[in-house]
């Protein structure tokens, strides 16, 4: 029995929204209304539960299209997504050793935070230098694409680089130490492309609003100004896409290496296994859906074809999960990127107190100050009710629960 609900949009398009048990905001409805009536949407717009309001358009969104793109609903932190992998040890190998220890080690590990043109200094601590082993991902599989894509799009170059390379970034960026139903140990983290991937992510969403403009192109709202197949512009941010993917892949890559490394000096015998999990959830690809090739963006969305995992994080106090897609074509073969914001930031820097923010992740080992108050669990929907709105999209592989969460310091989307 199919979960998702319909809402109607202009010229006869529809909203195919899994919804049920969840709130989402009406601005986020009226976004999804206005994505759903371009004229080069591919059937329908697929809304994810965790579907909230997001700058350009809607986080939770899968937009399949036929000609064109927009690069508002791909995002700025292009490539963004996630890396699970198991550890050889488990939640019992871990009595009589210091949590916090652990977390000291992740925290010098990975620098977390915003950078001052290019020093890569954390704002908990982390390196001053870019080491040599990012710096030869970069020179080996970046650069040479990366400085085409600048001299292509003048203006476009970011002041950060390789110097983003294996950094955490801000806002709802994380890194956690989590354990399954069986007491396995898992190390997980959710990280993009930094600064080079939003550089590049603001750069097209304005070129594309130049080029609407200047073909007097309606639109129902300016941060859907796309860019039409067939143009150079068009190929230029696919360019720009593809490499964003790429770093985002290998910064998560770089960072879990640090991690792992990072946590073996404090329990020498600690090993990842071969067994992990990796997804983008903002970006687009090439897919065939029903006979037809298209567009597929997802902002904010994982990939489920059948058989297929995937990570689906709850927030820094609640649970998360591995999942396996079950391949939905309403959905166009997606879930969910997580829980999903219940109320902005400043909302939740309004509305909740430090004391609120202690209670929702007790036996959590993160940071109980004012810097993360505004990602508290209080701010997010209920995992337990976006996963049960989404059976019929995925089924449940592992659960996770927090031992240690380290969040990106900083304002972030």
């Amino acid at each position: 029995m199919n979960q998702f609900d319909v809402i109607d949009a202009e010229d006869g398009k529809i909203i195919k929204i899994w919804s049920r048990g969840v709130q989402v905001e009406d601005k986020a409805i009226e976004q999804l209304k206005k994505t759903a009536s371009l004229p080069f949407i591919y059937r329908w717009v697929a809304a994810m539960p965790d579907s909230h309001w997001g700058m350009g358009a809607t986080i939770g969104s899968v937009v399949a299209t036929k000609g064109a793109i927009i690069p508002a609903a791909v995002g700025v932190d292009i490539g963004c997504g996630m890396m699970a992998v198991k550890l050889n040890l488990t939640v019992v190998d871990l009595v009589g050793l210091s949590i916090s220890a652990l977390r000291a080690a992740i925290e010098k590990a990975v620098p977390t935070g915003r950078t001052n043109n290019g020093d890569r200094k954390s704002d908990r601590g982390g390196w001053h230098r870019v080491p040599w082993h990012v710096q030869d991902v970069w020179d080996l599989i970046l650069a040479t694409d990366f400085a085409e894509i600048v001299d292509a799009n003048p203006g476009a170059k970011p002041q950060n680089d390789v110097n983003h390379l294996a950094t955490l970034g801000t806002g709802n960026h994380f890194i956690e130490l989590v354990y399954d139903e069986a007491g396995q140990l898992w190390v997980m983290l959710h990280s993009g492309s930094r600064g080079p991937g939003n550089k590049f992510g603001v750069y097209f969403v304005k070129l594309a609003k130049e080029m609407c403009k200047r073909w007097f192109v309606q639109l129902p709202d300016p941060d859907l100004a796309y860019i039409p197949d067939g143009t150079p512009e068009y190929g230029r941010y696919m360019k720009a896409l593809h490499w964003s993917m790429k770093f985002a892949w290998h910064n998560r890559m770089l960072m879990m290496q640090r991690i792992l490394a990072g946590l073996a000096q404090v329990i020498p015998s600690l090993e990842g296994t071969d067994e992990s999990v990796h997804c983008h959830h903002n970006y687009a690809a090439m897919e065939k859906h029903y006979g037809q090739e298209v567009m597929v963006t997802r902002k904010g969305a994982v990939r489920a074809q059948r058989g297929e995992l995937g990570i689906i994080p709850g927030s820094m106090g609640t649970r998360s999960y591995i999942v396996r897609g079950k391949g939905c074509q309403d959905s166009f073969q997606s879930c969910s990127h997580g829980a999903g914001r219940a109320m902005g930031r400043k909302e939740a820097l309004k509305r909740f107190t430090l004391e609120d923010h202690i209670k929702a992740t007790e036996g959590v080992e993160c940071a109980k100050d004012v810097s993360v108050l505004d990602e508290t669990p209080l701010a997010y929907k209920s995992i337990d009710a976006v996963m049960a709105a989404q059976t019929d999209l995925v089924e449940i592989v592992h659960e996770f629960k927090q031992l240690i969460c380290v969040k990106g310091a900083g304002d972030g989307e």
